[in-house]
């Protein structure tokens, strides 16, 4: 059994993914190149941004979103407490601290609440700057944009929106990767739209911040081309192979990748409701469904599932163990008091399940069944 299965997919699209790679293959054009710039029209269009610049992978559309930002020491930069370490990483490299906060128990996304005391306690204190709020849509559900944005514009601090989950979600009408100042996905091969390797990309509505990020992602490159060489930037670029064989994947996506991933969570929340804690869903949005993240009754049950399930041949994964704060390379990271209790919580209970648009209803009910076993 599969937790993402690729290969469905794959049978799926065949005919159209091969013969993309054939025509890269017969063009020889492998860097750069139609396949390329149809993508990023494309996926402007559909997220309703005016510019994509695709790049290299999601930590590398990171980085070069907090480069054009002029992100750097003496900078806070606030982030979800529940996140891979790839989104507030690249600022922390780039000399900013990152400051975590809490996230609400009714979406497992960035608090609020949470934000503004940390915005306060760092404003207090006096030694960095409040500069960037990244939010996460985690595991594809969108974050709470109004309340959010409203606190960036409240103190000046610029919203980056990290949508490497959530391709194909949405809030109050309005696609991800379409909210903040700058957006940015990935497309690792598990995403909701993943291609066969690495590949990211980073979106905009700002002419002059789309030149810089393009510059910033070709070597700093200027006017004349790459060997222009203007500001220092860094190599990442999307290949036309992957590109290639991300545009049909776009279309399924759009077509009813989504749906198909709704409808499977809709089975499992009816087999599973009163027996776990299932996962949050928007009350004004889509949910991409990158994960289905059930919530055990404490660590000691979710470790019987895990390993009932190992059992069954049923894959699990956790999304994620480790609370960003007390990851080693964090732990020294001044916390402003937060304790961050919801985060805690989350990561001592969360278990995933597998969830992809090809789940076939009778593999779900053997999932499910091993689930209430345990129970």
């Amino acid at each position: 059994m599969e937790f993402i299965d690729l290969k469905a997919q794959y049978r799926a699209l065949k005919p159209e993914i091969d013969a993309n790679i054939q025509a890269v293959l017969d063009a020889g054009q492998f860097i750069g190149g139609p396949y390329v710039k149809e993508l990023e029209r494309q996926l402007a269009e559909y997220v309703g941004r005016k510019h994509c610049i695709s790049c290299g992978n999601g930590t590398d559309a990171l980085q070069a979103a907090y480069m054009a930002l002029g992100v750097g020491e003496g900078d806070a930069v606030f982030c979800p407490d529940c996140t891979f370490i790839a989104s507030v990483e690249p600022a922390n490299m780039l000399g900013a601290t990152p400051v975590f906060c809490d996230v609400s128990m009714d979406s497992y996304n960035l608090d609020p609440e949470s934000l503004e005391r940390q915005i306060q306690a760092v404003l207090s204190e006096g030694k960095l700057k409040p500069r960037v709020v990244v939010a996460v849509d985690f595991l594809g559900n969108p974050c709470d944009y109004d309340a959010i944005a409203a606190i960036c514009d409240k103190y000046g601090l610029t919203l980056l929106e990290d949508a490497a989950q959530s391709m194909g979600a949405s809030y109050k009408g309005k696609m991800c990767c379409s909210f903040g100042t700058i957006s940015t996905t990935s497309f690792f091969p598990a995403k909701t739209l993943g291609c066969y390797g690495d590949g990211g990309a980073i979106f905009t509505d700002d002419d002059a911040l789309a030149d810089l990020l393009r510059s910033i992602c070709v070597h700093g490159k200027g006017p004349g081309g790459k060997y222009d060489n203007i500001r220092v930037g860094v190599n990442s670029r999307l290949d036309n192979l992957q590109a290639a064989i991300l545009l049909p994947k776009l279309e399924a996506l759009a077509e009813y990748e989504i749906r198909d991933r709704e409808a499977a969570a809709g089975r499992y929340g009816a087999a599973f409701a009163g027996k776990l804690i299932l996962p949050p869903v928007p009350a004004h949005g889509q949910h991409s469904w990158y994960q289905y993240t059930l919530l055990a009754a404490d660590t000691a049950q979710r470790e019987r599932l895990i390993a009932h399930l190992k059992e069954r041949g049923i894959p699990t994964n956790l999304y994620y163990p480790t609370p960003m704060h007390a990851l080693p390379v964090f732990r020294a990271l001044e916390t402003y008091g937060e304790t961050y209790p919801n985060a805690v919580e989350y990561c001592n209970r969360t278990i995933s399940i597998p969830m992809h648009p090809y789940l076939e209803e009778s593999v779900q009910e053997e999932i499910v069944k091993a689930v209430l076993e345990t129970l």
